[in-house]
Parts: structure tokens; sequence; C-alpha cells
């Protein structure tokens, strides 16, 4: 029987053997190390002749045999895909480059396909193209460089567009730059640029794909719907422009504010160098204090401070240099003419912040800190500095939650201990290490933490298992046994020493190797353990009631393994794995009930009924409820404050009490108190200090029972009509709760931090801008390429600051970050491009430039800031409309930016995958604009010690002089001076040396985090992510975010609006906070208030 492609039976399989055959025939070219031309691809198929593919009778199925099986779902969408294909037999010629013109009839530049994601790595979901795309790693015409080996493989992300290449060189120059290489494989190693033509592509990141077939299918959106969503969003992005731009005569403040204090400069340095450098004929003229950031880049907002750099390039020593004396010189200069500033020396470089019209009671903390530092004094506590508007600032890398360890001496004189061996005896060190009895266990672990860093003790991790010596664990041992000797009960003190993994003395464990967290949880356990055994209630049911006791019979066991020594880390995952089960059952909950710090009074509540439940109880007093009566004995226990915790005793004391009443009469009392703080700090006007003092009384005064029988109304505090006016101004003071006596330390306030507003201009001064005016320098340059840039980063910025998420001290990602997402968009996804990639067009250096010339435009601190900064020429050819064939509105762009970073799909309006924020890095100098972190090495946190250089007090000041231990030797272990036991309290000694020829300084260690949960490089440091202190937190802050505001654009194209989209987050706190205090009041007192 003859087969022919007209037979419908066999047409099916002989297609579905052809596919199988072209898989086996890519693979074999994959295997060779190759990729197929794009001639190749497009020659004529032989499976699709009529006389190639015609089956011989050999071929044919055999009937005996079971019918071939019926093709899959993706395997019938990839035979419709290559049918859909039209083969060309001929190879298609190179296209020269030509401006891209749309489609007529479609208002928007994302139909045709020029900038493709390619997919041609063995573990990579294909990126979207369509039947005619051709992939750029198949034969990409504009491709020059060579096709393996080179510093950029043929895998863009995102092909480039086709529409300008930059300014071109002439034939001679353009040899010699493509010549050029690099040294040492790093780019900053060599004043010339990267060897890469306009075209050369990034490398592609593999993303893994388990899919038999992914055909990568665009989304596409409806036209009405695009053109709803873009309208509103332009519309939006003009009213807002409209209001967050500076005003001219703002800058022109911020100028004559910066003219005066370069003057002060200019005076303080050049006495400096002429009295105590003896360069007498030192000019003035030569240091400069430059303007960057925002305010030059055209990015600034109303809110925006001003950067300014402190450059002297005549000082011998250079003002960033680790003992200069000029950061502090100047300090002193700006206190002296009444302006208040404050040196900080714990960021990436020294930075001094300014405001002009100090108050008094800040003006005067200032001079008390510098006062304390001419003495040699200084806090040891953090001091999280902040920094509003962090544009291209190194103080945006403040890390929150690094450790900073105490300054020790360059030199330090012979520490006592020394020659007293019996201070080196660790019970000594430790005499310290005491619970007290108020303070929690948690409490106790944090400080028992910071004197083990102290001490130079560093805490075993995955990260350093590996380079910790014998001596490091028996210090860490012999400390964690000193942590359980402080416990404050002894009873649990016995238990725990008692176990063979806290043995001191076991013959059986040679390696009792153990970690402070690991005996922390130890501690948390056997606590969890006592309670077991001493309980006076039992499960709901005698299943519970056994699984309960499995539990405590496996942690009981845990403590004794014979080999808890061998892998310290793995018994540790042990431990919290066990302790974690002990902490679910309900009977032992019960009694460890306790009110955290600042934790509202209904969140108690709603834990402890969910306690109650689990043992099978209900909230309805009786004689045999027991479990009721036991529940609300502990609940009163555990509450925090002591005077509250008595009055509800009181209470508590009445029969026939539910939990529910219980809880209201300590809302009541605890409202009372924080209304009394309130008042002790002064918080409200004189005129409300009378109503809230009534209150006040109301809420101590006895509850009545309720005639109903509601359940939110069995006991309430009664209001009488001469009360309205009162139960009036409360309502309009709003939740003390929510005020600063009642709320937690910001652990990134201090008592130096500079009020937001009334206080004239604020500036940083930096001492190391160099490259920060690069950074400025090019943003300029590309806020010029086109004029959607400009109100595009802006509408961006002030989305970002309404929602909260700008914060780099508080986790968040800093300002510069934002500006470089939206350059990356513009540059590599949006098709055309916005902006060209203004790196990659660096012009060739001219030859013979001075040292000055090539600091200043081919290396900056041996980087490479080379890139296409000629303003008029980028400006001219912007006005002349040649840099770019995008013509997309700026609503229409906003809405791809938001979706790129909103989600990781294909997006709807060209074929391209969002943003991966988990494994790419955004890199603005390369090729397509990503990067991996596999790449990068930026796969997990890092953290660094670094040990700084500060100068000292002038000499001949006052010394708190505190005994020190040198680096290096083993009192210091690694990390910092040894404390001794006669410091003063949360107080380091600063213990200044002079060199011969060196000036004075001091060394300051610090352990800093390097997260890469967001990784965006930055242009010239390479080695810099500028999202280093994103936190998980904040990552997930910024991501939820960014899905929030593409949730609300795709609602507006569907009948929706965008009101919401730039709601300021304290604004909506401040509403929620005021309903729920209606909320509670209402309770307290009825619903007819």
């Amino acid at each position: 029987m003859d087969a022919h492609p007209s037979e419908g039976g066999d047409l099916e399989d002989r297609l579905g053997g052809l596919i199988i055959s072209n898989r086996e025939r890519d693979a074999t070219v994959q295997s060779r190390g190759g990729h197929a031309s794009f001639s190749s691809l497009q020659s004529p198929a032989p499976a699709l002749d009529p006389d190639a593919t015609r089956l011989t009778q050999e071929n044919l199925p055999d009937k005996s045999k079971p019918p071939r099986k019926r093709l899959n779902q993706a395997q019938r969408r990839q035979m419709s895909a290559q049918l859909s294909i039209p083969i060309e037999p001929r190879s298609q010629a190179p296209q020269a480059a030509r401006p891209y013109n749309s489609p007529p009839g479609y208002p928007h530049h994302h139909q045709q396909q020029q900038q493709q994601h390619a997919n041609n790595g063995p573990y990579r979901s294909q990126r979207p193209q369509s039947a005619t795309f051709r992939p750029p790693s198949r034969g990409n015409a504009f491709s020059n460089g060579p096709p393996s080996g080179s510093l950029f493989p043929s895998h863009p992300r995102h092909q480039p567009s086709l529409s300008y290449h930059g300014p071109m060189s002439t034939p001679a120059e353009h040899h010699d730059w493509r010549q050029a290489q690099l040294q040492g494989g790093e780019p900053r190693a060599s004043h010339i640029p990267p060897t890469l033509p306009f075209d050369a592509t990034s490398p592609r990141p593999p993303r893994p794909s388990n899919a038999l077939y992914n055909p990568g299918r665009q989304n596409h959106v409806r036209t009405e719907e695009l053109k709803a969503q873009t309208d509103m969003l332009e519309g939006l992005c003009c009213t807002i422009i409209a209001g967050a731009e500076i005003e001219p005569a703002d800058i022109a403040e911020k100028e004559r504010f910066r003219s005066v204090i370069e003057e002060v400069a200019r005076a303080v340095i050049t006495h400096h160098e002429r009295v105590n450098s003896g360069l007498l004929d030192f000019p003035p003229a030569s240091v400069q204090l430059r303007c960057f950031g925002s305010l030059i880049s055209g990015f600034a907002t109303k809110a925006a401070d001003m950067d300014l750099g402190l450059l002297s390039p005549l000082s011998p020593v250079q003002p960033d240099a680790p003992d200069s004396p000029i950061p502090r010189l100047v300090e002193k200069a700006f206190l002296d003419i009444g302006l208040g500033a404050r040196l900080l020396t714990r960021t990436r470089v020294p930075i001094i912040k300014i405001c002009e019209k100090p108050p008094p009671k800040l003006r005067a903390d200032l001079l008390d800190e510098r006062e304390r530092w001419e003495r040699g004094v200084q806090d040891e506590a953090d001091d999280h500095d902040h920094h509003d508007d962090p544009d291209l600032n190194p103080i945006d890398d403040i890390q929150p939650q690094d450790y900073r360890g105490p300054t020790l001496g360059h030199k330090p004189q012979k520490s006592s201990s020394d020659e007293n061996p019996t201070q080196n005896n660790p019970q000594q060190k430790f005499r310290s290490l005491r619970q007290g009895e108020k303070r929690s266990l948690a409490n106790y672990y944090i400080t028992a933490r910071n004197l083990f860093r102290k001490l130079g003790g560093i805490e075993l991790t995955n990260a350093n298992s590996l380079q910790l010596k014998g001596d490091d664990y028996d210090f860490l041992y012999e400390f964690c046994l000193a942590f359980v000797d402080g416990l404050t009960d002894r009873a649990l003190r016995e238990r725990l020493l008692s176990y063979r993994s806290l043995s001191r003395n076991d013959p059986n464990s040679p390696l009792h190797y153990r970690t402070l967290q690991g005996v922390y949880t130890q501690v948390e356990g056997e606590k969890m353990a006592m309670v077991w055994d001493s309980r006076q209630i039992h499960e709901k049911d005698e299943t519970q009631e056994q699984q309960a006791q499995t539990r405590v019979t496996v942690w009981k066991t845990l403590q004794n393994k014979p080999d808890y020594g061998l892998d310290p880390l793995a018994y540790n995952r042990e431990l919290q794995l066990a302790s974690d089960q002990l902490r679910r059952i309900p009977s032992i909950q019960v009694y460890l009930l306790s009110q955290n710090r600042y934790e509202p009074v209904s969140t108690y509540h709603s834990r402890v009924i969910r306690v109650l439940l689990e043992l099978g109880s209900h909230d309805t007093p009786s004689p045999s409820n027991r479990v009721l009566r036991t529940v609300i004995d502990q609940y009163v226990r555990g509450i925090l404050i002591e005077d509250v915790r008595h009055r509800v005793e009181e209470f508590a004391k009445l029969e026939d009490l539910g939990l529910r009443a219980v809880s209201r009469r300590h809302k009541s009392v605890q409202l009372a108190h924080e209304f009394e703080k309130c008042l002790e700090k002064g918080l409200y006007p004189e005129e409300s200090t009378a109503s809230v003092r009534a209150y006040v009384e109301l809420l101590r005064g006895s509850m009545v029972k309720s005639p109903s029988h509601g359940s939110q109304s069995d006991f309430f505090v009664p209001v009488t009509p001469e009360s309205a006016a009162v139960m009036s101004e409360i309502r309009r003071l709003g939740d003390p709760s929510k005020m600063g006596p009642n709320q937690p330390r910001d652990p990134y306030r201090d008592r130096l931090e500079f009020p937001k507003s009334g206080v004239g201009v604020q500036c940083d001064v930096n001492f190391s801008a160099h490259l920060a005016l690069q950074n400025t320098r090019l943003l300029r340059c590309y806020s010029l390429c086109d004029p959607r840039v400009r109100p595009l980063v802006l509408f961006v910025k002030h989305w970002a600051k309404v929602r909260h998420i700008n914060s780099p001290y508080r986790g968040t990602l800093s300002s510069y970050g934002y500006v470089l997402m939206m350059l990356h968009y513009l540059v590599n996804v949006a098709q055309p491009f916005v902006c060209p990639n203004l790196q990659l067009l660096a012009r060739p250096p001219p030859p013979h430039l001075s040292p000055a010339e090539i600091e200043e435009t081919v290396t900056c601190k041996g980087r490479n800031v080379m890139f296409w900064r000629d303003e008029a020429e980028i400006q001219l050819l912007a006005s002349q409309n040649t840099l770019t064939q995008n013509k997309d509105s700026t609503g229409h762009l906003l809405r791809g930016f938001f979706e790129y970073y909103a989600q990781s799909n294909f997006m709807t309006t060209f074929p391209c995958r969002g943003f991966d924020w988990g494994r790419d890095v955004l890199s603005l100098r390369t090729r397509g604009g990503i990067l991996t972190k596999k790449e990068k090495g930026w796969t997990g946190a890092k953290t660094v010690i670094e040990v700084k250089s500060m100068p000292a007090p002038p000499p001949g000041q006052a010394t708190t002089a505190v005994a020190t231990v040198p680096m290096g030797s083993p009192g210091f272990r690694q990390l910092s001076p040894s404390l001794q036991p006669n410091s003063p309290p949360g107080v380091v000694g600063i213990q200044p040396t002079q060199q011969p020829g060196s000036a004075q300084f001091t060394q300051e260690v610090k352990e800093v985090r390097h997260r890469y949960l967001f990784a965006i490089e930055d242009p010239f440091e390479l080695d810099h992510n500028v999202a280093r202190t994103v936190t998980h937190h904040g990552i997930v802050a910024v991501r939820d975010e960014f899905r929030r505001a593409w949730g609300i654009i795709k609602s507006a194209g569907k009948g929706g609006h965008l009101g919401d989209l730039l709601q300021d987050v304290s604004e909506a706190e401040e509403l929620r906070e005021m309903e729920q205090f209606s909320q509670l009041l209402s309770e307290l007192h009825g619903p007819e208030i």
C-alpha cells in the first residue's frame, strides 16, 4: 500500500517522525559545540519534498504491531509551529542598519521582532519569537565578533535594535580601538575600553526548564485596553511631574549655600596645607566643592538634597585617604560658623552631613559629639545614619543590622592582661556574663553574643566552618558553658549541665564542638521540657497526648547524643527541629504565654484564644471548665507591664469571667497607660491635657456588666453624657500606642538625625566622589538622549518614594537603583530602544592625553569610565530624532516598565520575558543589559571584615584610654580588641599613636554584609552591587509593589482607575490606624458611643 501525504491516517505519524529526526539533528549540532547557521535553517527541508517524503513499503508501519502512540499536546504544537514556518531555499543576506519603521495602522512599535530573546542554552526555556523571526544566535548578521571564546558569548537576552549605532569613527581609529586588549581580564586594568563592537552580544543567562517543549507564545493585549492604560498613565505622569520637579529658585538657593561652604572648606584646607604640610604657595582655588547626583543629572525632585564632592588634587594626602585629617578639620570649621555638621566614618567613604539652620538641641548634641571625639571617647552603640535621596552617594550602602566593631589603637600600649596571667582565664573573662532576674532569655543571648564578639570569638557558621582552628573551637565551647552557667534558673542550669552534650568532662566525646546558637536553642527547648514535666493540664485527647509525649522523649534523647560534636551545625539543625516540635504542643504553650514588648493587646489575646481552642476548650466560663481558668491565669501572668498586670489581676478575681472580658479589661488599662506616657512626654497641647487626664481616670475605673448578652458587650467601660466632649477630643487625638513613647526605638534613627524640614538647605559632602561625578555625567548624558527619559525617571522615583521602597538604610533600594532600572529598560528592553548604550558607543581616547585628562575621561580610580560623553553632540542628534526610532508615549513606556519588573512571563506588547529577580543581574554597560549572578559570583550573601583607618583626636587632648590587644594577637581573634573588665560600659577608648613620618590615626573594625537578593551592577565599579542594601524583607516589599502597580495598571484597561497607583503608604496607614482606634473605642465603651 502506498502512503502519500494526502492520506490523513499516516500523515500525523510521518510528521511526528520528522519532528523527532529534526530534534536529533539539532542535538547533533549542539553536541559538536557549534550553532546551526541561519542559512542551514533556511535551506529546503528534504522532509517536505513530495518525492523525498514518500514512504517506501519497508518503512510502512507493521499492521500486526500496536499502532504508534498518538502525539501529545506539546508535540502537536511543535508540529503546527513547524508547518507555519515559510521555507525559503535561499540564504538570507545580512541586512544593513536602517531606521525602524512601524507598520501602518498600528501606533506602537512592538509587533515587528527586532529585539528578541534567543534561546540556545541547553537549560533554557525558549524565549518568544514569531514564525518568521531570525534567532540572533543562529546567524546574527550584525555580530562581527568571534563565534566563541569572546568576552560576551552570542546569547543576547535582548537583541539590539537596528535604528542607531552611534557616532562612527574613522577606519584607522576603528582598527586601533578594536585591537586594544584588556589586561588581566579586568576592564579597569587599562584605560582602553573593552574590545567589543557596537553590536556585540551580551551573555544569555540560561533558565532551566524540564518541559519537552515550550512554544514561547506571546501574551497579547486588546488594543482598546492598551490604549486606555497608556492614556491614563500618560495623564498621571504629566500631573505628577508638574508637581514633583524641583523649582529653579530652590536650585539657586542650594547653589548659594554651596558657594558659602566652599569658601569655608577652601580656607581651612589652605591653612592646613600651608601650616602643617609646608606648602606655602598652596592655591585656595584648587579646592572645589563640585555638585553631583540628581541636581546635575536632571533627575532631582523637590525633596532632593544636594550632594557635593570635595576635591583637593594638590593636597599631599588626599581627603579620602585613611589618615587624612581634612574631614575632621572641615567638620569643625562648619560647626564653628553655626552650621549643623556631622562626619560619618562608617559609610563606604567619609561623608559630612550638613544642615544650614540646625535646631538648638541638635546643634548642642553635634557639638557634644565633636567634643567626645576630641577627648578620645566614642560610643559603641550602632548609629545607623540615613540619607533621604541617596543618588550616587556611597551613604546608600549603610547596611541594615551591620555590626560595627569597636575602635582600636594603631599601636596600643601593652595590656595589663598580658602581665597578669590570671586575667587570661576564660572564667575571668566571662564573669560579666549573667542573665539577671528581669532579663529575658532572648535578651540574655543577644548580650552574650555581643560579648563573645568583643572578646574576639568567632561563631561557627557554614561560611567559616573551614577557617576555624582548634583554639577557636575550644574558646567557643568554653563560652557556651559560661552562657549556661550565667542562667538565672538554677534548676534549668543543672538539667542542662547533666546532659552529655554540655558536659565539661566527657571521656567518650573527644570532640566537644558546639555553637552559641545551638546552645541557646538547647536552653529554649529544655525550658519547654521542664514545663511538660510540671504541667497541670493535658492535651485535648489521648492521641494528642501520646504524640506530645513522643516529641518530649525525642528531645531528651537528643541531648545525650554520643556524636553531637562531630558535626555541630548538623546537630544545631536537629536541636532546632526538635525544639520547634515542642513549641507546637498546646499544653506547653499555655505555660509559656507572655506578652511581647510592644505587642498589641489584641494580638496577644488572639494568640491565647488559639491555644485555648487547641486544648479542646472554649471561652465559656463554667465550674467544669478548668482549662479556661488556667489559661486566664497564665494570660494575666504573662502581661508585660507590671502596673497593668496588677489591675487586670484584681478584675480577674471576679466570678464567671471569660477570656474575652479579661482581655477587654487589659485593653482599657493598657490604653490608659499609653495615654499617661504621652502626657509625661508633653506630646499633647495644653488645651487637650485635661481631657486626656479625665479619660485616663475613666479607663481605670470600674467596668460594668452589660445587660445584653452579645459577644462583644459582656463588660464595658461606661460613658456618661457629661463625657461626650472628652470622647470627641480623644477621637481627634488618635491612638496613643502609635506615638513615640509607646513605639519601639527605630534602630535606624538616633539623636543626631537631621529633621526632614525646617533646617534650611541640607547637603552631604563626600570626600571620595570621583566615580560619583562620572556616574552623574553618564546619567546626565542619558537624560539628554530623549525628552522622555527625565519624566519617566522622575515618575518612578516619586512612585518609589510614596510607596516607601526607596530607603536603603531600611533594607530597600536607593533612588539611584531605580534610575538604573529605568535606564536598563529604555536601553535594552524597549523596542526599538529609547536610548543607545552610551558605554558601548565610547570613542577611542585621543593619543597623548595628560594624566589629569586620562583620570577625567578614561580611567578614574583604576576604573574604566569611558562612554559617549559629548553632550552637545547628543543633544543635536536627539533634536534631529536620529538617536532612536521609538515613538512610544511615556504612558506606554511606563506600562512596559512595570510589566517587565512585575512578572517573569512573556510580556504583552512585544516578545520578551520579564526580569528574573532570582537569576539576573542588571548591567547597564553590557550588551543586552543582563548578566547572571553565577557569572558575577553573586550567588550568596557574603560577610566581609573591613578594617578602616580613621584620623585620631588632635595631639595634646585628654584621652580616655582603654587597654586593647594588637591585631593578629590571640586576644584579638580576627575581629575586635579584647574588652577588659575595667572598661566603662558602652564606651571604647581610642589610643592614637604617632609614628615617624605618619599622621595620627586609629582603626575601626566593621563587619559588612554583602547581599545579592537583588543585583544591579554599578556602571563603573563592576564589583559593587548597587542593590546590596536590599534585605529579604526589602526585596519582598519591592517586588510586591511592582506586582501591585502592574495589577492596578491592568485593571485600568478594564474600567478601573489609577488613583491607587500613587497612594501614599503613610496616608493609607494613618487611615487604617484611625479605623482600628475607632473600633477599639466601640469595643471598650459599647457601639452607642
